[in-house]
């Protein structure tokens, strides 16, 4: 086939751009695979920020990004931990304004954000064989609204998705309770059948 050129359109200002979608997740039971509550940071984009941003610009990147999680980014892809909407607009900035007496304004991602290192994380080989039950479990067991999800490619961890309490509380239909911890599949039924 020779190399012609394609025919060409030409369109008047003001036609419209499509605009990406979030992947739908379906509604999930405590049984479903627990892959079904991941969110694949190969189908959608991993939110980022540097540290040194301001918590405004974190908060509107996060509007603008319809996100809740960002991941904190010095040098890509090299993540240094995560801040969430919950870190911007809880307790944790205006305790820090009082013990550093400092301005909320000056405040920056660094200063509210979760370091990797204090961040759980389960192996997609792991979470492959495991169910939606067995991820709850993880989740209130560690206390935090979030888990990473790490695949090793060249002997290096790599991170390779998200799972949120959140996202699996609108995928379950019902709310996780934080406080109690359950160790048991049957623990974790009873406690939300109430």
């Amino acid at each position: 086939m020779p190399n012609t050129p394609l025919p060409t359109i030409r369109y008047p200002a003001g036609t419209r751009i499509v605009q990406a979608q979030p992947p739908q997740h379906g509604a999930v039971s405590f049984e479903s695979p627990a892959i079904n509550v991941m969110t694949d940071l190969t189908l959608v984009r991993a939110a980022t920020i540097p540290p040194q941003s301001p918590l405004g610009q974190a908060e509107l990147k996060m509007i603008h990004q319809g996100v809740r999680l960002l991941f904190v980014v010095s040098e890509m892809p090299s993540v240094d931990g995560i801040v969430t909407a919950g870190d911007l607009s809880g307790d944790k900035p205006l305790r820090l304004v009082h013990q550093r007496q400092m301005k909320f304004n000056d405040m920056t991602v660094s200063d509210v954000m979760t370091p990797l290192n204090e961040i759980d994380a389960i192996d997609i080989v792991a979470l492959r064989r495991a169910n939606v039950g067995q991820v709850v479990a993880t989740l209130i067991r560690s206390g935090r609204p979030h888990l990473l999800v790490t695949q090793q490619m060249d002997g290096a961890p790599l991170i390779r998705g998200l799972i949120s309490r959140t996202q699996i509380e609108r995928q379950l239909g019902t709310q996780l309770m934080a406080t109690e911890i359950a160790t048991t599949f049957a623990e974790i039924e009873q406690a939300l059948s109430h």
